[in-house]
């Protein structure tokens, strides 16, 4: 397979992966807020997603090493296909936990096996391919993806009225079907080379994956720059509540309610994705100018002073306005970040080192949809919308050693 091909299969099984996340976005809190739940059951709920992961991203990520990456990524996709299905009939608390539960599995399955796939089918086609160019345009996929997909809802919520099905329950229909189509795809496209030991069985895969992990952890004890990049992941996590939670609970504040919010929160969700994309296509310019990693330090400046302005705007304009400017920088971010982290790492152990990163991420993530919705809960969306800003600003020093080695020297990927 040329880099050209696993480029095309890339792109195409990214926009199948995200497009149903982007139908989910407007209706992600206000779904189980519908349903009965409070702000801080919601809250409560997501968070199990990331403690889940947290258990499991290591042994998903070795597992990828040492079975393959299609394997993990078709199971990931069932996994994914059983939390849609109970997200259909969820009332209740104990069924919007389950299905963070299943959520959680399958973002630590999926977490890494695809890119990992790509990076190493590109470099095994040009060992000295820059990654930053295809991990831009999937950045620019995964952003136009989510934001048909949000817009799609609004659509589907403001237009669509089948006959005794919840108004907010439509999207998730058709998020099923999507992920039926998302499984077959991987099944068709995703193809890999041999493991260098030959066919692996699961149970062979799981017991390697204690040395796979212990290999990948001295790696990273080693590496400054890998230490730093997963505190960058810590910071990530925490402040992306602000954006992905707390946005449209302050939106639907300023509207007068969750089925307005809703109407309104899918253009903004797409507006917000597709600028996401702009800021993933656009970044290889100022790359090529500023280097990697210098460019790495200054955007999480501008992603958390962006946020701190969602949370200071007294009106709906001034929230929509801000928070555009911080998915232009979320959208720059993954592919800058992502492109430091696989210059530090080798095909044997990516998935285990990514899943390192991931493991941080949503631990964080979820500790801060505990933290800033008690802080929403108790004092106001505003002041938790600026704390998770300020989190999320802290991840800029963190980059500095990636910067510092780049300057000393400088690597065609």
């Amino acid at each position: 397979m040329t880099g050209a091909q696993a480029r095309d299969r890339y792109l195409f099984l990214l926009f199948l992966r995200w497009f149903p996340v982007g139908m989910w976005v407007p209706i992600v809190v206000l779904l189980p807020l519908d349903r009965g739940l409070t702000l801080a059951e919601a809250g409560l709920a997501a968070s199990l997603q990331g403690f889940v992961v947290l258990a499991l991203e290591l042994p998903t990520g070795g597992l990828s090493d040492s079975w393959g990456r299609r394997p993990v990524l078709l199971l990931s996709s069932v996994i994914g296909l059983a939390s849609v299905t109970v997200l259909i009939f969820a009332d209740t608390f104990a069924m919007f936990a389950l299905v963070y539960v299943l959520q959680g599995i399958y973002r630590a399955l999926d977490s890494g096996p695809l890119e990992s796939w790509y990076v190493d089918a590109t470099l095994a086609d040009d060992p000295d391919a820059k990654l930053e160019r295809g991990l831009s345009a999937g950045g620019t996929v995964a952003g136009v993806a989510i934001g048909t997909g949000a817009l799609v809802t609004s659509g589907i919520v403001a237009w669509v009225h089948l006959p005794g099905v919840p108004t907010l329950v439509q999207p998730v229909l058709l998020i099923l079907a999507l992920q039926l189509a998302g499984f077959a795809a991987l099944a068709l496209l995703v193809r890999e080379a041999p493991h260098p030991s030959g066919k692996r069985s699961l149970l062979a895969s799981i017991r390697d994956v204690p040395g796979v992990i212990v290999e990948g952890a001295r790696i990273v004890r080693r590496s400054r720059v890998l230490l730093c990049l997963l505190g960058v992941s810590l910071c990530w996590g925490f402040g992306m509540v602000t954006f992905e939670v707390l946005m449209p609970v302050r939106l639907s504040e300023l509207v007068g309610g969750p089925e307005r919010a809703v109407e309104l929160t899918g253009p903004v969700s797409a507006a917000a994705w597709f600028v996401n994309a702009l800021g993933a296509a656009a970044i290889t310019l100022v790359t090529a100018r500023l280097g990697v990693g210098r460019t790495a330090v200054l955007l999480p400046l501008l992603h958390g002073a962006s946020i701190v302005l969602m949370g200071l705007a007294a009106g709906p304009a001034g929230v929509i306005a801000a928070h555009l400017v911080c998915y232009t920088a979320h959208g720059a971010s993954g592919p800058v970040s992502m492109t430091l982290l696989h210059r530090e790492v080798t095909s044997e152990h990516r998935s285990t080192v990514m899943s390192m990163s991931s493991m941080i991420w949503q631990p964080a993530g979820a500790l801060g949809q505990i933290l800033l919705t008690l802080l929403a809960s108790g004092v106001s969306t505003s002041v938790a919308i600026i704390a998770g800003g300020v989190v999320l600003a802290l991840a800029s020093p963190l980059y500095l050693p990636a910067m510092r080695a780049e300057r000393r020297k400088p690597v065609p990927v």
